[in-house]
């Protein structure tokens, strides 16, 4: 049995309704989302890389919260990754998360590196960026990456699925159950 059900009339109407609430609210949003790519710094961008590699398991606020922090104190930027393990407040897996910030700080910002800017502007296709991303920045999986992409507005078309939306989707309908686990190909 398909995982994906027909979606009836009730739950259309219902979903069109809160659409027609948030609308301009995400209209918004998404705006400043396509301005971050568009006059983003390296720095800005390589803020909502970390902001991505945060969230796994936290609170999307805490993380913000962290970023920064780090940010304002140029810990984001300089600092190693005890100094930034030291701001991963709400964060789990903070020693991990540290290190992978540092290794992308290493691989994105450092002088003659290529920016992380720069390489997804040449792929020119979200789907090759959001692989490209999983497969070469420790702590992105494909969920990360879609959101990092479409936070710095690069991306809208790649779906950001998370617990909370697959129960979301199987309280209207859309979906008979919620998968253990999401592979690549799901």
């Amino acid at each position: 049995m398909s995982a994906i059900s027909i979606i009836g009339d009730h739950q259309i109407r219902e979903l069109k309704s809160i659409y027609a609430h948030k609308q301009e609210e995400i209209r918004l949003r998404l705006g400043e989302f396509r301005g971050i790519w568009r006059t983003g710094t390296e720095e800005e961008i390589f803020a909502e890389l970390v902001f991505c590699i945060l969230t796994p398991m936290a609170r999307g606020k805490m993380c913000c919260v962290a970023v920064e922090n780090m940010v304002k104190t140029n810990v984001l930027f300089t600092g190693d990754s005890t100094q930034i393990a030291r701001e991963l407040i709400g964060a789990r897996f903070i020693y991990k998360k540290s290190a992978y910030i540092v290794e992308a700080r290493e691989k994105f910002l450092q002088a003659g590196t290529a920016s992380l800017k720069s390489i997804i502007s040449g792929m020119n296709d979200g789907y090759v960026a959001r692989e490209w991303l999983a497969r070469n920045v420790k702590g992105l999986g494909h969920k990360e990456a879609s959101h990092f992409l479409r936070n710095i507005g690069f991306e809208r078309n790649l779906a950001i699925l998370d617990r909370h939306i697959l129960k979301n989707l199987k309280s209207l309908g859309v979906v008979e159950d919620i998968p253990g686990s999401l592979t690549r190909r799901q």
